[in-house]
């Protein structure tokens, strides 16, 4: 397999420190509402990156469900890997890469659960197969085979049946506050263009990168 000559030039968009948003979650929703209107596959998906208590990293790709003025939020196992990882540094570093529009955004910042009543309003509005899937699932624990995670599907299936579906104490969302986040733009000739926001001093300096 040789990889050396799989090369793309980027040449559709470029990025203008002067015609960016001085907010960059306002600039984020605006490249996010561009993804959509693509109809970009999973426009909302992100790599997250995350430390375990042995500064191992670790990373995966999970699904932005909000965006606000305060953050970035997505939902998850609290007691999953990625779950324990965060209660012991929950400082993060998330990606969104969007091939088509030849566009990323990384972002850092520090992981905080959301309120549980929030939590709640979300899991409500979630497929009922999705709560299931929630109650039955012991997030990256090991299980013998697939049997045992259908046979607890059927159990809270039936336990459940003709009921309203609680939201289960382990589960819930996250909100990343964001202190840095870089805009990527593919240029030709792998100039790209980078502008990194920083938060300082109570507001965000806007910086070129070299790419």
């Amino acid at each position: 397999m040789n990889l050396h000559n799989l090369r793309i030039e980027y040449k559709n968009h470029s990025l203008n420190k002067d015609e960016v948003n001085k907010n960059p979650i306002h600039q984020f929703q605006k490249w996010m509402q561009q993804a959509l209107e693509a109809n970009i596959a999973d426009a909302n998906a992100f790599a997250l990156a995350t430390v375990d208590e042995n500064t191992r990293p670790a990373v995966r790709i999970v699904l932005l469900k909000e965006v606000n003025d305060y953050g970035f939020v997505f939902f998850t196992n609290y007691q999953s890997n990625k779950g324990k990882q965060i209660t012991e540094n929950p400082f993060v570093s998330i990606n969104f890469h969007w091939k088509e529009l030849e566009r990323q955004v990384r972002i850092e910042g520090k992981a905080e659960k959301i309120l549980d009543e929030e939590s709640d309003d979300y899991f409500q509005s979630r497929p009922r197969e999705s709560q299931i899937g929630a109650w039955a699932s012991p997030q990256s624990s090991i299980i013998h085979n697939r049997p045992v995670l259908d046979s607890r599907v059927e159990f809270f299936t039936e336990k459940f049946k003709n009921k309203t579906i609680p939201r289960p104490p382990q589960w819930g969302g996250y909100i990343v506050k964001p202190d840095t986040i870089e805009f990527w733009q593919g240029r030709a000739s792998r100039l790209h263009d980078r502008l990194l926001y920083q938060w300082h001093d109570g507001h965000w300096i806007v910086e070129r990168l070299a790419p």
